[in-house]
């Protein structure tokens, strides 16, 4: 809607050190977008034990600076050593020809995926009046430095956080926000490419690899000379991303639960299609934004973003 004024929270440039990147059972790379969706929820509540009671932060955005992924860097190349004994076998040095194999060995084993981070979040705010903003910055400082952790990791350092007002629509104010996001990479969601893939009868796990696969193809001109191109199915920096839970039992009880009033059931994880996009290409905050969406009859509980008919309305 033209002229909705939005009200911004801006965390920049969040060190985080070790946090967890083992984002599903079967990614590993960024973090979850519920272990981010849940440290802003964890940094509201924090807030409402402060005086600023009726705050409410009803969505956010995760824009990624840098990743160090722990990995074992190799004589050659880098190689992932993490979860597993089976790793490849690397050369102590070089090997001749007819020397035994004790000339190699296993590179070292990491025992848990995780990661440094530095990240901004946008948060979308509200239930505060104007003469309280101050005091909402202070708080949120004073809860990063003493008591927040974000996606298991521990926070190293951020700069100040700073308060925006957005008029939907309004080209100036929007390019004033993204500039302070770059260099970087907004995490958005592409489940409507997982949709059109299963809905022309493709399995989800092979839609999902099909999208992430670089496919590469050699021609041979008549002179006999060789080209190689590489190419993916469609453009963008797309990624696998871990966006909640599906419930596979009934809700009930379990034994020493630790809030004996909400029921309990077993979950596993919900992954789809994301892409990393410079925030400079986007339109609408709308582009960036997540929030917790529940679907009760199909057993979800899942962080989404608004669909693509929603943001063409």
């Amino acid at each position: 809607m033209i002229g909705e004024i939005r009200r911004i929270l801006l965390l920049p440039h969040i060190k985080v050190h070790n946090a967890n990147a083992l984002s599903s059972p079967f990614t590993i790379g960024f973090p979850a977008m519920t272990a981010w969706l849940g440290a802003v929820h964890a940094i509201q509540r924090k807030v409402n034990g402060s005086f600023l009671k009726g705050v409410l932060f009803s969505r956010g955005a995760v824009i990624s600076h840098s990743l160090d992924l722990h990995t074992y860097k190799g004589p050659d190349d880098f190689i992932f050593s993490i979860i597993g004994t089976g790793n490849p076998l690397v050369e102590k040095k070089k090997r001749k020809k007819g020397e035994p194999w004790e000339q190699f060995e296993r590179p070292a084993f990491i025992e848990e995926a995780r990661c440094h981070l530095d990240v901004s979040l946008l948060i979308e705010y509200s239930g505060i009046n104007k003469d309280d903003e101050k005091g909402l910055i202070e708080q949120v400082a004073h809860h990063l430095n003493a008591s927040i952790k974000i996606a298991g990791g521990d926070i190293l350092s951020f700069q100040e956080p700073r308060l925006y007002r957005i008029e939907e629509g309004n080209d100036n104010e929007l390019r004033a926000l993204t500039r302070k996001l770059m260099p970087g990479y907004a995490i958005i969601e592409r489940r409507e490419l997982m949709i059109d893939a299963m809905q022309q009868g493709q399995d989800a796990l092979d839609a999902l690899i099909d999208y992430l696969a670089i496919q590469n193809r050699c021609e041979r001109d008549y002179a006999g000379n060789v080209t190689w191109t590489s190419h993916r199915k469609t453009s963008g920096w797309i990624v696998p991303i871990a966006t909640g839970f599906h419930g596979i039992s009934e809700l009930g009880p379990a034994k020493n639960q630790r809030d004996p009033d909400t029921p309990h059931r077993f979950a596993e994880s919900v992954v789809t299609l994301g892409e990393f996009r410079m925030p400079h290409r986007i339109h609408s905050l709308n582009e960036i934004l997540w929030s917790y969406h529940t679907d009760l009859e199909k057993n979800l509980y899942l962080c989404q973003q608004k669909s693509r008919n929603e943001l063409t309305e």
